[in-house]
């Protein structure tokens, strides 16, 4: 029997991981989830707190670094299916029923289509366009799910990559197995591209996906993301 471990990486995310755990736990079965693991990465604004009141919910602590942190809640799992999930994405109601028909289906990973929380004519596009199956159009905000077998097989997320880590990973999958993309709205939070504008956020993204693409090293990708993306305030 299948059965769903869903890994949730966090740093500071007192304000979503509140709202997400009730939602996950009043939108799916019992019976279908095995546990659900939050993994934290040093947050100091509470979030260990809220996630500490849900009793149905595992904390575990590591190091920083989204796809360490995955990893660390994947090696710790023991359903059979790996979900992992973003502190501010939420799947489509009954999640859970339509990853396992999936899976029974023969395919061993996938996402959902999704949808950002804006009406902004440009991310509702982004968003219309995660419905197809293109890597390009893939990222870690539509969430995975794949089978624990072949994410250890493929030695789960290469930790090199402080960004871009999910990218990397389901360009592996879409190299050794059928990756579905469910048809149901995942929605998630616009709140970077408010903070940093839509087209200079975006226009970044595409810089670094066409730097992936040409071949930068893990570490190039960072430095950029560093530099124009997550710039420190003096």
């Amino acid at each position: 029997m299948s059965n769903i471990s869903i890994v949730i990486p966090v740093l500071n995310e007192v304000g979503n991981i509140d709202k997400l755990i009730p939602y996950l736990l009043h939108n799916s079965s019992l019976e279908h989830i095995s546990e659900i693991i939050v993994v934290d990465g040093g947050s100091t604004d509470g979030t260990q707190n809220i996630v500490n009141s849900f009793p149905e919910v595992r904390l575990v602590n590591s190091e920083k670094g989204r796809g360490t942190q995955m990893n660390t809640g994947a090696k710790l799992t023991k359903g059979t299916i790996l979900y992992f999930l973003h502190a501010d994405s939420y799947p489509p109601k009954n999640f859970d029923t339509y990853i396992l028909e999936t899976i029974s289906n023969k395919s061993e990973a996938g996402c959902f289509k999704m949808a950002f929380n804006s009406s902004h004519w440009w991310l509702r596009l982004a968003g219309w366009l995660t419905q197809f199956s293109w890597k390009i159009s893939r990222g870690g905000d539509q969430s995975l799910f794949v089978n624990k077998s072949l994410f250890d097989t493929l030695g789960g997320y290469n930790t090199d990559y402080k960004i871009y880590e999910d990218n990397h990973f389901i360009n592996s999958l879409y190299k050794v197995t059928k990756f579905t993309v469910i048809q149901e709205k995942l929605t998630t939070s616009a709140r970077r591209y408010q903070s940093k504008g839509i087209w200079t956020l975006q226009y970044h993204f595409l810089v670094i996906h066409l730097k992936y693409s040409l071949g930068a090293s893990p570490k190039a990708l960072h430095n950029y993301y560093l530099k124009y993306i997550n710039v420190k305030k003096q």
